[in-house]
């Protein structure tokens, strides 16, 4: 019992194994139950199955398309195909026996391969579902049917050969017992009675007509002598070629076949095919470069077949030009092109091989005697110029005539040949030599006769044919060939015949010889081979010689570059230290440099605190001196106005003689500023100088500078705080020391805000450079006119006190007293103007050094 239970995807297969004792025939041998199993339980049906040739494996087919193949020996199956749709039939007895045919409900054909499970072809044609496929036994040819036509196909090719309507209203008309369609089995029956036949499945027919054919016993023999395979009558088919001079040209084929009666030996042929292609053809494109690929496979598989069949066509040299016009004609069919050739030979050239290697002497004379016969005048010219037998009818004998006639002469000289007896073929050889007489007798070189008898000549075929007849009527028995030829013997059926009536031993002697020139032709190419191998080795030893000294000069180069890289690192790798050391030096050195400015700024920061510290106790202690000093003052004017305003006159004196003291101290105080102006003009020009260059150097020199320019810039500062607190009180000076922390936080912040910013600003600053330069000439220009205006007001002042002087002198000495008095007066204002004077130009110095101070912290 063998079950294939399919579960969702897995597939298990339970082999029950028969009982020892066989089952008697007509019984069940194995049970195929095909089901699925799971949520919704159905049963899968097998529709068809089918076994191959050897019976050991089994094909079968569900209804779902699902193809399993049953291995029966080895108890084990396999999916191979899903075609998605039902099967109608199936056949698995291919030549292939891989390859199986299934017939799909879509009502085509399709050919899978069980190995690989690929399509293979695919036949379409059927307008109705096929309901069975009929394989031949050679396995080429199969033969599908539906219920309204069978169609015959090529299973080398999968194309349609023939096409065979079915009608309902056909019936069986006529049914023998001979093998008249080449089956393997026929009717044995003798009686048909008439009756209604069991309606096939799924058929559209409905009835079978029959009817009683009688059998007749009073047939003459001489008709069963004529009687040829397929129905037709030798001697009627004479008559109706001497009638028409051919055969219909769509049934010629048809004709041959039943004259020649081929056995269509399936097996025997394969066999022959199957043994591949004999030594002596290996080659035979090189000898004949026919240009169809095909055509030339084909003449080379028939050559073989015949070599295998017998020795001799191995060693024949002509068995090419005589097999061609067949494999030509035959090419589609490869076993009727060899058994058309192989009765050719058995029948058409009997005592050809008596004396090979040489040509047939015997039948040569015999056609010779012939012609002597029927044209003496004629034989006599081609022996005067020693033309013999083997130049003018044995061209025409190994070639068939095929060098000579086209293809339509051709086929009627064959149609006729077939037709008759062999002996035919050679009269109508002599025939075509006598028909020739006339070009013929006008021939006198040898190289002419050779030509003639190699090429087409301007020769009527049908006058040749009918005087080959003649020939055949007239001809003498004592010289007829038929007295020595065999009467026509077709191939035997299953197998074919031995064909040994050829010289063995001298077909042996050259098969050895062939053998040996074969063996030193492979000896040959071997060892031309071996030297071809020993020079392709010495090329490639060269070759990798001359890349190794190429690999080896391309390696010194290369390490010779790579010793220069190497050197050429070196020397970068050994900069990049000694960079690496300076900049390590350098930022080390900067490091102390900014530790000793930061100590020295630290220092001085100090010493300045210390500084405004004392300048603090000295402003407040000469503050409380001024008060002290103005209170006693005060005292002294309230006390002494009396007296004051009496000794006017004396103070006038007095004032005249201090104004000059005072003029003189004030003009030295006024060069004592000059000079200060100018050194500190001179100390910002040098500053601008230094800036100047500094600006050209390096960003470490620029940070010295820069460190200058801040140490000076704190100088000034300092001065400036210095002279900011000498006329400053207390909350001037708190308020003054945070816009100085404020600028220079704001300074420290824009050093690295600046440094990105640079260039974007610097033409800017350089406008604020030129503008503030224009302020400071108009300031200048301001002071210089203040100055003159003050050195002339002085020089005014003067000249009166000096006047009034000498008016005093020229006066009373009593007012002495009222003269200092207002000379007090006078000095004590001209130091207030004097003192807010130099206030302004401390302001205007101060504004000057903190545009300067910012301009140097931006560069």
């Amino acid at each position: 019992l063998l079950r294939a239970f399919e579960g969702g995807k897995e597939v298990r297969l339970t082999w029950i194994p028969l009982p020892p004792n066989p089952p008697a025939s007509n019984q069940i041998i194995a049970n195929i139950i095909h089901s699925a199993t799971g949520y919704h339980s159905r049963v899968i049906r097998f529709l068809n199955v089918a076994f191959d040739s050897s019976g050991d494996s089994l094909l079968a087919g569900d209804h779902q398309g699902n193809i399993y193949v049953f291995d029966l020996n080895g108890n084990r199956f396999k999916l191979v195909q899903r075609t998605m749709q039902a099967c109608t039939a199936l056949a698995f007895n291919l030549r292939r026996k891989t390859e199986f045919l299934v017939a799909l409900a879509d009502y085509s054909v399709k050919c899978f391969d069980t190995e690989t499970q690929e399509l293979v072809s695919w036949m379409r044609g059927h307008d109705s579902s096929v309901s069975s496929i009929s394989v031949h036994g050679s396995g080429r040819y199969a033969i599908t049917t539906s219920t309204d036509t069978a169609q015959l196909w090529d299973l080398d090719t999968f194309q349609r050969k023939r096409k065979l309507n079915v009608r309902q209203s056909v019936g069986i008309q006529q049914v023998s017992k001979e093998q008249l369609l080449k089956g393997k089995k026929n009717i044995p029956q003798e009686e048909v009675t008439s009756g209604r036949s069991e309606q096939p499945w799924k058929s559209t027919g409905s009835k079978i007509q029959t009817r009683l054919l009688k059998v007749q016993m009073n047939a003459p023999l001489e008709n069963k002598e004529n009687e040829l395979p397929g129905g037709l009558n030798k001697k009627r088919l004479q008559a109706l070629l001497k009638g028409y001079g051919e055969y219909p040209a769509k049934y010629r084929m048809f004709v041959w076949r039943s004259l020649l009666q081929l056995p269509e030996n399936h097996l025997a042929f394969s066999r022959l095919i199957d043994k591949g292609t004999h030594s002596a053809f290996v080659n035979i494109q090189n000898e004949y470069p026919i240009k169809s690929r095909k055509l030339l496979r084909v003449l080379q598989r028939t050559l073989s077949a015949l070599a295998h069949w017998s020795a001799i066509f191995g060693e024949t040299p002509y068995i090419p030009l005589l097999a061609f016009p067949f494999v030509k004609l035959f090419q589609n069919n490869q076993l009727i092109c060899f058994e058309v050739v192989a009765t050719v030979v058995v029948n058409f050239c009997q005592h050809w091989f008596e004396y090979f290697p040489n040509p047939p002497v015997n039948i040569l004379s015999m056609m010779e005697n012939i012609l002597a016969h029927h044209d003496k005048e004629l034989l006599q010219h081609l022996i005067k110029y020693s033309v013999t037998s083997q130049v003018y009818a044995w061209p025409l004998l190994e070639t068939l005539f095929s060098e000579v006639l086209t293809r339509e002469e051709w086929l009627k000289v064959f149609d006729n040949i077939f037709s008759n007896h062999p002996s035919y073929f050679l009269m109508i050889v002599v025939a075509y030599i006598i028909c020739s007489r006339a070009p013929l007798l006008l021939c006198n070189q040898s190289q002419d006769f050779e030509y003639f008898f190699h090429h087409r000549n301007n020769l009527d075929i049908n006058t040749v044919i009918k005087r080959a007849y003649h020939l055949m009527e007239t001809t003498p028995p004592d010289i007829h060939p038929q007295r020595v030829l065999d009467d026509f013997m077709p191939l035997t059926k299953g197998q074919y015949p031995v064909f040994n009536k050829y010289p063995k031993f001298v077909v042996d002697y050259q098969t050895r010889e062939r053998e040996r020139i074969r063996q030193d032709e492979i000896e040959y190419l071997r060892e031309r081979q071996l030297v071809h191998e020993l020079e392709a080795k010495a090329q490639e030893q060269k070759a990798e010689d001359e890349a190794f000294y190429r690999k080896q000069e391309l390696l010194r180069e290369a390490e010779e570059q790579r010793r220069k890289m190497v050197l050429e690192e070196e020397e970068k790798l050994s900069e990049r230290r000694l960079a690496a050391v300076r900049r390590e030096l350098k930022a080390k050195e900067l490091q102390f440099l900014d530790a000793s400015r930061r100590r020295l700024l630290k220092y001085q920061q100090d010493q300045r605190q210390m500084e405004l510290k004392r300048l603090d106790d000295d402003i407040a202690r000469k503050a409380s001196m001024r008060e002290q000093e103005t209170a006693a003052t005060v005292q002294d004017i309230e006390v002494r106005q009396m007296e004051l305003e009496s000794q006017r006159q004396l103070f006038e004196q007095h004032l005249i003689k201090d104004q000059e003291t005072i003029t003189q101290e004030m003009r030295e105080e006024i060069n004592d500023r000059q000079r200060k102006a100018d050194l500190e003009d001179h100390i910002v020009q040098r500053w601008i100088e230094t800036d100047r260059e500094e600006r050209q150097k390096a960003q470490m020199v620029a940070e010295e500078n820069l460190a200058k320019a801040e140490q000076k810039c704190s100088d000034n500062e300092w001065r400036l705080q210095a002279l900011y607190k000498l006329r400053q009180d207390d909350q001037g000076r708190e308020k003054r020391y945070e816009e100085i922390a404020k600028l220079l936080h704001d300074n420290r912040v824009k050093e690295a805000e600046l440094l990105k910013a640079m260039r974007e600003a610097e033409e800017k600053k350089w406008e604020e450079v030129t503008w503030r330069k224009a302020q400071l000439e108009e300031e200048q220009k301001a002071a210089a006119a203040a100055d003159e205006h003050r050195k002339q007001f002085l020089e005014d002042e003067m000249n009166d006190a000096l006047e009034l002087a000498e008016k005093l002198q020229r006066e009373d000495g009593c007012f002495g007293e009222y003269v200092e008095y207002a000379v007090f007066l006078r000095i004590s204002r001209l130091d207030i103007g004097i003192k807010v004077w130099i206030d302004q130009q401390k302001t205007n110095n101060v504004s000057n050094i903190k545009d300067k101070h910012r301009l140097n912290s931006f560069t």
